[in-house]
């Protein structure tokens, strides 16, 4: 084969190497859960409003495709606020979130692939500082950690939903003190805790005594009616009453001596 021949077929080849590469930028594949936006070269423009979906997309070899993970995904950091008085604490927080699906081109024109670092993270950081620098360390801790958590989760979810990503959680996982200012904060706790539960005997006995001198009360006054009522009548013709229903009994032997007191008869026997 001559040399000009040789020459002619290697570019050749080097040129349907190149048109194949070239061609090859055409082609993406997106998978589920992800989604794309393409980006203009020529004319410097990114396509904003029209979101590539998932499948097989074809576009300009020229043309960029910068592809994106909206699947919900799961962010862990550890931080460092201070409280209101200036106190040093040390948070581990999880974030659940994902880019919102039909934003993706705004989020990508703002702060591109990286945006965890960007800007989730800081927004996240600065969310913390801001709520807990309003409290205390004993508040944080324990006495307002659910009131603190549910402020930063719903000030953080409006802070990143504006830039364009939906945040599905935060969860803080544990909250560290200085040693000593924790046992602190646990001996003011359980001194409190024993003070309630003392409180709380001493209502039931405050309680429990009220109980039993309405009671007394009631039993004194179901008396004081009773003794009222019975009349030397009434105790005679109770008398009479008993000593008919004995004498009638098939399981009484009756013995009638002389007279009782008030004139009963006197019955005495029985089985």
């Amino acid at each position: 084969m001559k040399p000009r021949q040789i020459a002619v077929i290697t570019v050749i080849a080097l040129c349907a190497i190149f048109l194949i590469a070239f061609i090859s930028r055409s082609f993406y594949g997106l998978k589920p859960g992800e989604r794309g936006i393409v980006f203009h070269t020529i004319s410097g423009k990114l396509e904003r409003d029209k979101v590539v979906q998932p499948g097989l997309k074809i576009i300009a070899p020229w043309d960029e495709l910068y592809r994106y993970d909206v699947k919900e995904q799961t962010s862990e950091e550890t931080m460092d606020v201070l409280d209101r008085n200036g106190l040093q604490i040390n948070i581990d927080v999880t974030i659940r979130h994902n880019p919102a699906y039909d934003r993706i081109a705004y989020l990508h024109e703002n702060f591109g692939v990286g945006y965890r670092n960007t800007l989730i993270i800081p927004e996240i950081r600065s969310t913390f500082r801001r709520i807990t620098g309003r409290y205390t360390a004993e508040e944080i801790y324990s006495t307002k950690r659910d009131e603190i958590e549910q402020t930063i989760i719903r000030e953080a979810a409006e802070v990143l939903l504006k830039n364009n990503i939906e945040m599905k959680a935060l969860l803080i996982r544990s909250i560290n003190l200085p040693t000593d200012i924790k046992q602190a904060i646990e001996s003011k706790l359980t001194r409190e805790q024993e003070a309630l539960a003392m409180r709380f005997i001493n209502e039931k006995e405050r309680l429990e005594a009220e109980r039993k001198t309405i009671e007394a009360e009631g039993i004194s006054n179901y008396n004081s009616i009773i003794s009222a009522s019975l009349t030397d009548r009434i105790l005679q013709q109770k008398g009479i009453d008993a000593t008919i229903l004995l004498a009638n009994s098939a399981n009484s032997k009756v013995v009638v001596i002389g007279s009782g007191k008030d004139g009963l008869p006197l019955i005495l026997g029985g089985n």
